[in-house]
């Protein structure tokens, strides 16, 4: 089998403790997180971590059935990038000089799709939301003017399909 592309997606009661947890279900079985974001869902008071990582079938398979088995785990889904509709969000911190010195800089911003969020004296912060190569992109482009500081979020994610949680939750 071949590595591929997995976004995992846990529905779990908040509580303490669950993303540690879960985070030793992977490092057991030496497969790295490449993204995480936890929030909360579309039901109240049940939260929703998604989770990227890089590995075969038959390896996120056991893995979800691991974290399945942790007792404030409702259920736990995989999909392959194909089968969801995925987006990242990233920041990025440039010097301002550069904004009005460098013309470059607001092609750069046009082209991908970017944002200004914010201006001050020392510096600009512009935001930028899409599939991870377009913020790679974004960053490979600014980075021979500076960057200061830079921030991505972790993979936020819904899939095409329709995927009813809330009538699994009441079977419970």
């Amino acid at each position: 089998m071949e590595n591929k592309w997995f976004t995992i997606s846990v529905y779990s009661e908040n509580n303490v403790g669950l993303l540690n947890r879960i985070s030793g279900i992977f490092l057991k079985r030496h497969i790295n997180i490449e993204s995480l974001n936890v929030s909360k869902s579309e039901i109240d008071d049940v939260s929703k971590f998604t989770i990227v990582a890089h590995t075969t079938e038959k390896w996120v398979h056991n893995i979800v059935g691991q974290i399945e088995k942790q007792i404030e785990v409702i259920k736990a889904f995989y999909h392959t990038d194909d089968e969801t509709i995925y987006q990242e969000s990233a920041l990025f911190k440039i010097a301002s000089g550069l904004l009005f010195d460098e013309r470059q800089i607001q092609n750069i911003i046009k082209d991908n799709n970017a944002q200004i969020v914010t201006v001050s004296r020392d510096f600009f912060v512009i935001a930028k939301s899409g599939r991870r190569n377009e913020i790679d992109d974004m960053h490979d482009e600014l980075k021979p003017y500076g960057i200061m500081q830079f921030v991505r979020s972790g993979r936020i994610s819904v899939t095409k399909d329709v995927m009813d949680i809330s009538a699994i939750l009441k079977e419970f």
